[in-house]
């Protein structure tokens, strides 16, 4: 016998829709996800304010640090301090040659690199129109040399006539006559010597001994006389023995700069030579632009190996009187001029008004200020002020660093 669907409905628990379950399973889900945020969140937040708790304490701990400062002990400057400074070579003589008449080139015999000797013949010039002038010079000359010589005799004749044969009026007209030839023929031969002299700046010669540097002529070039700006020269010469060197001592050193003092001269592109001379003389006023004394020392360059305009270092061998010395990066500029920084005993900074002698760029002597022994402190932040505690790092021994209490 069959069961009927009544009898199995009843046996038979209530069946849960399919639907219903997912949701159930998915809000369940839903709940673990937004409970397992929330504490990650507070996890977070706690680890987080934590950090922030330890990182404030650090910053505290550091802010109530006293600053590091690296320094030094004002020490005594040695006996002599070299001063090298750039400086640039310039010729004992150095002239441009103009032509003093004119013309045109016939024929030259210097070039560039030559070295000529005083009164040496460079190179000749054709002037027609200054010889057409001298020859009709030399005939204006002659005439009046004739002119005199008939102007005498006439006056000789009527000096010696009896009174009363001529009147006294026509023998001093005669010897107006004469006077009057013999001071034309010295004008004349004025004009004839003149020529003459032109006639000789036909052959361009060397003023002195030296070398060509220069040449702006070549044959047939038309030349003019004088040295304006419109007009050719026609050669550059130099003389490099002595030769000279000129260099700009600041005013910090300029006090000690004197004739006794050393001088060695380096080039770059001379290696290995070193050249010594003495200040020969000084400009003895400071340039009002650039606060500089020019110098100049004089050295023998017989070798020629200096030429004129090179660059060069000029080193000064310069007495330091016994002056204290600290490093460049210890000084600090503020308005009221340059100070150090001295570390006191308690390791408290106290800025010092300072005078400074010289400037060697590393180094500075200073002439006031500070004393021997004092600790200065080395590139001092401009948060320090007058005051602060600082943690002294000593740099004085040999460059190794150690903290001082």
């Amino acid at each position: 016998m069959n069961p009927s669907k009544e009898s199995i409905t009843e046996t038979h628990p209530k069946a849960i829709p399919p639907l219903a379950a997912t949701g159930r399973r998915l809000k369940i889900l839903a709940i673990s996800i937004f409970i397992i945020l929330i504490a990650g969140f507070l996890l977070v937040h706690h680890e987080r304010a934590g950090h922030e708790d330890e990182i404030a304490k650090l910053t505290k701990e550091i802010a109530n640090t006293p600053p590091v400062v690296d320094a030094v002990i004002v020490q005594k400057s040695p006996a002599s301090a070299s001063l090298t400074l750039p400086g640039a070579t310039a010729a004992w003589y150095e002239s441009v040659i103009y032509a003093r008449v004119d013309g045109y080139v016939g024929k030259w015999y210097a070039d560039i690199g030559d070295h000529i000797t005083k009164g040496q013949v460079l190179a000749t010039l054709e002037t027609p129109e200054l010889d057409a002038e001298l020859v009709a010079a030399q005939a204006k000359l002659k005439a009046s040399q004739a002119l005199v010589e008939f102007t005498k005799s006439t006056y000789e004749r009527w000096k010696d006539s009896p009174k009363g044969v001529v009147s006294e009026q026509e023998r001093e007209s005669k010897k107006a006559d004469y006077d009057r030839a013999v001071a034309q023929m010295g004008l004349d031969q004025a004009e004839v010597d003149r020529y003459m002299a032109m006639i000789a700046f036909k052959q361009v010669t060397a003023p002195y001994d030296g070398i060509i540097t220069e040449r702006h002529i070549d044959i047939g070039n038309l030349v003019t006389a004088g040295s304006t700006a419109n007009t050719t020269p026609l050669y550059r010469i130099v003389q490099d023995d002595p030769i000279r060197i000129f260099v700009d001592v600041p005013q910090s050193a300029a006090q000690d700069i004197d004739g006794k003092l050393v001088a060695h001269i380096t080039a770059n592109n001379i290696p290995g030579r070193v050249y010594e001379g003495k200040v020969t003389r000084t400009a003895n006023a400071i340039n009002t632009q650039t606060r500089t004394l020019l110098v100049e020392v004089d050295i023998p360059n017989s070798d020629h190996t200096l030429v004129s305009g090179m660059y060069v270092d000029v080193t000064f061998s310069i007495p330091n009187d016994g002056l204290l010395q600290v490093p460049a990066a210890a000084l600090v500029f503020r308005s009221n001029g340059p100070q150090v920084a001295v570390v006191t005993r308690d390791n408290k900074i106290d800025f010092k008004d300072i005078t400074i002698s010289r400037d060697n760029g590393g180094s500075v002597v200073i002439a006031s200020g500070v004393n021997e022994g004092d600790r200065v402190a080395l590139n001092i932040s401009n948060q320090i002020v007058q005051g602060d505690t600082v943690i002294v790092l000593d740099q004085s021994n040999n460059g190794n660093s150690h903290v001082q209490k």
